[in-house]
């Protein structure tokens, strides 16, 4: 059957929508407007907030696209990627790289215009890493691919950072160390559940070339590491009550999750890790701006 065949009956833009892979751009984005409100010590206007956010999901959603065109081969050969854009037909590989420079064009004028000059320079930064760095180099040949490749998605708390003091400084880094280290086993964690999808693709994400139990011990270390970077947080970050004790109770859920899927490395508990890893860091972030706007009085 050829890809055109079985495409999806979607209208053309919707395709289009796909290659920017929204779902993951909207949990990026969650680190974002927290992060705008603890450099802003309370609520910045609601026009910075928009532009950043507008901005920095166009910015994602093109270096998306970016990799789906890059990954078109492979996303054929697994049944998660199988109904993406390309592989059905819906758009053909020019149309998906004119797209994706497109988006990338409009996201560092936008940003720059809107917000300023180093968010756009970093926004635009994370695109070039994530496309060259990991989909062009480290997925296909290490399984450091997601733990350096990584960094890419924890970029959009510096955007938000900058977003508001138009700099960097510490808090941010620390940020932007806590995604970093949270990224590989909230990935991992969705890689065993698909870990044939990855063998059939060639593709060494880790679960599908080292064994579930050492997947399992990383998955551990690096949530350890991460639970430590929250609790050192509070202190850079001049953090009250509120978050250290949402950083205390959700970092040890998640250890607990990590743990089990250690001593049962099963696909069921590996998702059940995936599936709180997302609400872990929603409601980590959260945490952090209700912590600054209750302690503000606002």
């Amino acid at each position: 059957m050829s890809a055109t065949a079985h495409a999806p009956t979607r209208p053309k833009i919707l395709a289009f929508v796909a290659l920017m892979k929204l779902r993951i751009v909207e949990l990026l984005l969650v680190t974002t407007v927290p992060t705008m409100i603890v450099a802003e010590g309370g609520l910045p206007s609601l026009w910075l907030i928009f532009a950043t956010v507008f901005g920095g999901t166009l910015a994602a959603g093109g270096a998306h696209a970016f990799n789906m065109y890059i990954d078109r081969d492979i996303d054929a050969l697994m049944e998660r990627t199988k109904d993406r854009p390309l592989v059905t037909g819906e758009v053909t590989p020019r149309q998906a790289l004119v797209f994706a420079f497109g988006v990338e064009i409009v996201a560092f004028l936008w940003l720059w215009g809107t917000v300023n000059l180093l968010s756009a320079c970093l926004a635009v930064s994370a695109t070039l890493f994530y496309v060259f760095v990991y989909s062009l180099w480290l997925k296909r040949n290490s399984t450091a691919n997601i733990v350096i490749g990584g960094a890419a998605g924890a970029v959009p708390v510096l955007v938000g950072w900058s977003a508001v003091t138009n700099t960097l400084d510490w808090p941010p880094v620390v940020l932007f160390a806590i995604i970093f280290y949270w990224t590989p086993p909230h990935f991992w964690a969705l890689a065993i559940r698909y870990r044939d999808d990855y063998q059939a693709a060639d593709v060494p994400m880790l679960p599908a070339v080292k064994s579930l139990r050492t997947t399992a011990t990383r998955i551990i270390l690096y949530t350890v590491l991460l639970w430590g970077l929250t609790l050192a947080f509070a202190p850079v970050a001049d953090m009250g009550a509120i978050y250290v004790g949402v950083a205390i109770v959700t970092g040890a859920v998640f250890l607990g999750l990590a743990v089990k899927v250690y001593r049962d490395p099963q696909p069921k508990l590996a998702m059940a890790l995936f599936g709180w890893s997302i609400t872990y860091v929603t409601l980590l972030f959260g945490a952090m701006a209700v912590d600054v706007m209750v302690r503000n009085g606002l």
